[in-house]
Parts: structure tokens; C-alpha cells; sequence
């Protein structure tokens, strides 16, 4: 009798809930940032967004890609998600005025120009995933003061200049992709300062300096798995410090300017299972202990100065990242 009583409780509580999101009214504010990014975006997503409200009106659903919540008396927009869709110019400023935004994804589309400094209006922004535009310019200051971030992605776009250092201001940050710009300059050793970064990509820009100089607070990156450094213009060795690193998994350190011996420290971090050091200028000979490391999986060292007899471990392949690699 008590659980079918409990049942009941619950039943009505999802039936009123429903009824309150059903007579609930869309914030003006995000109805009518809505309709301005419908008005900029084009005949690429009018046909999937019918009506003039956002969170759905009457017998129309919810614009396709919008995600909309209830705060009180209101509806609001949390989620936008308009990718691949071929979306032509400019970043839509009219997006900074949903200010609840949790996660916005523009990403693979064909957007110019640079991020607006309006981004920093987004304040309970947790992902933001840009990646395959064709964004430009430095990276206004602005993003760096959404400080609930757990997602950025920047990666495949022209950014230019330095990767700011305030990034290491965004303390939830766990995912970090900046892959395939044109950053220059030094990897900010701050970044190390995030003890929540699992995943740092900076592979394929134009940056300089050395892992030591990367490393160099001490106690960084406590939980980093994934470093990717590859095609870049890092130069000098692979410190023993860098073994200290204990949870990393991925070291991905292919087409640099790098050199010097493999120190077998490195084979004591304990998960480590791809490593990657090829088309660099390293010599000596790979320590033993990296044979008999139980989780390596793949060691690849093609294009470097190694010692005769030095074999490679594992079939090289090219590490990709999935949508669901980034949403982890």
C-alpha cells in the first residue's frame, strides 16, 4: 500500500511538473536572441525552426539543437547545438544573450571572424565546442572568465598569437583542445595550475620552447591522462620530471625539434599506453623497462637517431578524437 501511495505521490509530481513546463512562458530576452541568430543563420535552419518560440509553443516542439529549462515562471534557453549544418559568417553576437547557456556547440561548421568578447556574458557556461570553423584572430581575454567551463574546444580553426595564460584561471576545466591553429609562442607552464585537466591538445600550431619549461610548477597537472605536443617547434629533451606526471596515458610528442636520451624514468609512469616520439632528433638506446612496461601498448620511434637494434612497440596508427572522446 505504501509504494502504490508513493507511486501516486510521483505520478502527480511528473504530471504537475509537465503542466507547469506546458504553461510556462519563454523568457522575451531568449525568444528574441533566438529569432535574431534564426534571422542570421539563414534557410540552413528555418526549416527546423517553426513558430517564434524557441522552447515550442502550443503543438510545435522546441526548435531542433535548443534545450530550454523552467526557472520559476519562465522558460529559458540552456542548450544550443547548431553543428554541421554549414552555418556561413560571423559568430552570432546574439548568442551571448542567453545568458543561462550551459553548453553551446557550433562546431563543423563555416564561421569567420573572430570570437566576440561578449563570450564572457556566458557565465554558467560548462562546454563550448567551436572546433571546425574557420574563427580567426587571438583569443579575446573574455573567455577567460567563464569560470565553469569543463569543455573548450577551439581546435581546427586560425586562431593566432599566444595561448593566454589566464586560461589557468577556468579552475572546472578538464578538456582542453586547441589543436590545428596557428598559436605561437610557449604552452603556459599555469596551465599546470588546473587540477582538473585530463586532456591538453596543442598538437599542430607553431609553438616553441621545451617540455621542462612546460612542467616546470611544481606538483602540475595532478590528473592530466592525455598530452598531446606533436607538430610543433619544442626543442631540448624529455626531463625525468616528467615521470611525476603519474596519470598520464597518451604522450604525444611526434614532429618536433627534440633530442637527447629517453629517460627511464618515463617508463615508470604506471597507465602509461601510447607513446609517441618520432620525426624528432633523439638518440641513444630505449631502456629496457619500456619492453616490459605492462600497459604500452604503442611506441613508435621512426625519424630519429637511435641506437641500431632499437625496436618500435605496437603498430603506429594516428590518434583521432571522436565527438564522444570530447563529451566524456
Amino acid at each position: 500500500m505504501a509504494s502504490f501511495y508513493s507511486l501516486t505521490l510521483i505520478l502527480i509530481s511528473i504530471f504537475a511538473f509537465s503542466i507547469s513546463i506546458a504553461n510556462s512562458k519563454t523568457l522575451k530576452r531568449d525568444v528574441k536572441a533566438l529569432n535574431e541568430i534564426k534571422a542570421s543563420l539563414g534557410w540552413r535552419v528555418v526549416y527546423a525552426w517553426i513558430g517564434d518560440d524557441p522552447c515550442g509553443d502550443g503543438d510545435l516542439p522546441p526548435w531542433s539543437g535548443v534545450t530550454c529549462s523552467t526557472q520559476g515562471d519562465y522558460r529559458v534557453v540552456t542548450e544550443l547545438e547548431v553543428y554541421a549544418v554549414s552555418i556561413v559568417g560571423p559568430f552570432p553576437i546574439a548568442v551571448t544573450n542567453l545568458l543561462d547557456l550551459t553548453r553551446l556547440d557550433l562546431h563543423n561548421n563555416k564561421l569567420t571572424g573572430p570570437i566576440p568578447p561578449q563570450i564572457g556574458r556566458l557565465r554558467r557556461l560548462r562546454m563550448l565546442n567551436l572546433r571546425w570553423n574557420k574563427l580567426q584572430d587571438v583569443l579575446p581575454p573574455e573567455i577567460c572568465e567563464l569560470k565553469r567551463l569543463t569543455h573548450l574546444s577551439l581546435s581546427f580553426n586560425n586562431f593566432k598569437g599566444e595561448i593566454p595564460r589566464e586560461l589557468a584561471n577556468l579552475p572546472e576545466l578538464r578538456y582542453l583542445y586547441l589543436q590545428e591553429n596557428r598559436f605561437t609562442g610557449r604552452v603556459p607552464a599555469e596551465l599546470g595550475t588546473l587540477q582538473n585537466l585530463r586532456h591538453l591538445d596543442v598538437g599542430n600550431n607553431h609553438l616553441v620552447s621545451t617540455i621542462r619549461e612546460l612542467i616546470r610548477i611544481e606538483g602540475g597537472f595532478p590528473v592530466l591522462r592525455n598530452l598531446y605536443l606533436n607538430n610543433n617547434y619544442l626543442t631540448g629533451g624529455i626531463p625525468a620530471q616528467l615521470a611525476n606526471l603519474t596519470n598520464l596515458e597518451i604522450l604525444y610528442l611526434s614532429y618536433n625539434k627534440m633530442s637527447g636520451a629517453i629517460p627511464t624514468a618515463l617508463a615508470h609512469i604506471p597507465k602509461l599506453t601510447y607513446l609517441y616520439l618520432d620525426h624528432n632528433q633523439f638518440s641513444g638506446r630505449i631502456p629496457d623497462a619500456f619492453y616490459k612496461h605492462p600497459f604500452l601498448k604503442e611506441l613508435y620511434i621512426e625519424g630519429n637517431a637511435f641506437r641500431p637494434g632499437v625496436n618500435p612497440i605496437g603498430a603506429h596508427k594516428v590518434l583521432e578524437l571522436s565527438d564522444a572522446d570530447f563529451l566524456v
